[in-house]
């Protein structure tokens, strides 16, 4: 689910934390030396095995698999949460939920965000003397949650089907499980609507343009500049008819996949061309594929969570299970990042906030505590250690929104509780809670099939540093200063081009 509230926009966008205007267009001042530039790409709900580079069996990522080739891929990389909402909060801010005050996901009637006192990526880098652009959803040009929680007039694939948006001045009265019928969805420019329901069919191409003119305006006006590009791709499928996407015989997921990666070449091509040398790519996922879904979603690749498996529901999105937040990762800076390499280092997205503000030498920001790390030192070739220990929030599938009870200590993983989140065939795993927690030898067991025996001497010797280092995060989390998002709801903050009217229909501008 790629939504972080609508409503941000009117209370000064406050999930991005950057007061309007986010994007400047008129690319005035004077250029502050050489400060590379950074473009940040997230897709929705991509799993760890869509990247070819990642594994084989993938043949839908030409454009990824070039840039892994050219670049740097990280193969222990994850995302901050295994959900959407507290995933991206993170990246914008380098803190856990608990900290920032995202724990799970927002609605289309949510009245808040990211809480006004958190700062972001954008707003450091302004400070900086950076321009910075988002083309996705939330802020400057996209549409504000994910491509299915709204209907259209020619809606993608889904599981289960969803009807298109009804016609005429009659809102739906046809409200599907899981489908939003009565919610047409929008297009934003800036804080207007230019398009309701937008076109799916030529959404892939309408980021593509605004991305691309995004970076050859930033070069132009001599100013370094920040590119957060979240992508509607992967979720499910977003039209059943892509542009550009291959064959007709790929299944719906493939084809999307190709879609996605050919936007995402566009854009790489376009740093090439305009800033080849001086411009940071950071390519990754927010979270794992939505099992639920079936065959409209993606792969885990070997991480398949087989312990909750074989007692009902699915590993991946929503859990703290591998496959719900080990991502792809790739990192693209010719002449800095070194070319054809894989890294191993556990990184997170987490690390996304401190190490882009540490390459364009802006300071962190005071009064408040951080997860990520500055992993530059990885990026570069210099290092081959990222974190030693990595918490992963419940997000969804059990335990309490946002709580730290699942712990990656270097090779080890702990879980306090488990739970499988929907699966394909409707099965949800129990939420089953663990006073001596399960204990994972990843290297020895990436499937996470057999925890190690409880009385055995490995089991022994690593609970008690795994008590420690949880007993030592939620002591620092305390002593920070801390936000609480406003997660109430309101019907008149759903988005609507016109409010008058009892169907928002709105052609495009």
């Amino acid at each position: 689910m790629a939504w972080l509230s609508l409503k941000v926009l009117l209370v000064g966008l406050s999930f991005l934390g950057c007061l309007y205007p986010l994007v400047d267009f008129s690319f005035s001042g004077e250029t502050r030396g050489q400060k590379p530039n950074f473009v940040i790409i997230l897709a929705d709900d991509m799993g760890w095995g869509d990247l070819g580079a990642n594994w084989a069996g993938t043949k839908d990522t030409a454009n990824l698999d070039k840039m892994a080739a050219e670049g740097m891929r990280f193969v222990d990389f994850h995302a901050a949460a295994s959900t959407c909402s507290p995933s991206r909060a993170a990246l914008l801010t380098g803190r856990l939920g608990l900290r920032n005050g995202v724990t799970h996901n927002f609605a289309v009637t949510s009245v808040g965000g990211l809480p006004l006192n958190e700062t972001t990526l954008a707003e450091v880098l302004r400070g900086a003397g950076y321009v910075t652009g988002m083309i996705g959803f939330d802020y400057y040009f996209g549409i504000p949650y994910s491509h299915d929680m709204g209907c259209t007039d020619t809606p993608g694939y889904n599981h289960p089907p969803c009807p298109a948006c009804p016609r005429g001045d009659r809102p739906s009265r046809n409200l599907e499980r899981d489908c939003y019928s009565d919610v047409a969805l929008p297009l934003y420019e800036n804080l207007n609507i230019v398009e309701q329901p937008v076109n799916l069919s030529a959404l892939a191409q309408k980021y593509a343009e605004k991305a691309t003119q995004f970076i050859r305006q930033a070069s132009t006006s001599g100013r370094p500049f920040l590119l957060y590009v979240g992508l509607a791709h992967m979720h499910v499928p977003l039209t059943r008819t892509p542009l550009s996407a291959g064959p007709r015989s790929l299944r719906p997921y493939s084809a999307g996949l190709r879609e996605m990666d050919r936007l995402v070449g566009r854009i790489k091509d376009t740093v090439d061309l305009e800033g080849k040398n001086n411009t940071f790519l950071w390519f990754t996922g927010d979270n794992g594929p939505w099992a639920q879904k079936c065959e409209l979603a993606g792969s885990v690749g070997p991480f398949t969570g087989l312990w909750q498996a074989r007692r009902g529901g699915s590993p991946a999105k929503q859990t703290t299970w591998e496959g719900g937040h080990r991502v792809p990762a790739l990192a693209y800076w010719p002449g800095r990042v070194p070319g054809n390499v894989t890294s191993a280092a556990l990184l997170s997205v987490l690390d996304i906030f401190p190490t882009v503000l540490a390459l364009a030498g802006a300071p962190l920001p005071r009064g408040r505590r951080f997860d990520g790390l500055d992993v530059s030192q990885v990026l570069f070739g210099w290092a081959q250690t990222g974190h030693r220990v990595l918490f992963h929030p419940n997000s969804g599938a059990a335990g309490e929104d946002g709580a730290l009870q699942t712990v990656r200590l270097e090779r080890y993983k702990a879980f306090y509780v488990t739970g499988g989140a929907r699966a394909c065939d409707g099965s949800v795993g129990p939420e089953r809670r663990h006073e001596r927690p399960l204990i994972f030898d990843l290297e020895a067991d990436l499937a996470e099939a057999a925890p190690l025996a409880e009385g055995g001497a490995q089991y022994r010797a690593v609970l008690p540093r795994v008590a420690a280092a949880l007993a030592g995060a939620l002591d620092d989390i305390a002593r920070d200063r801390v936000s609480r998002a406003d997660y109430s709801q309101d019907p008149s903050a759903r988005p609507c081009c016109d409010p008058r009217r009892p169907a928002c229909r709105c052609p495009a501008a």
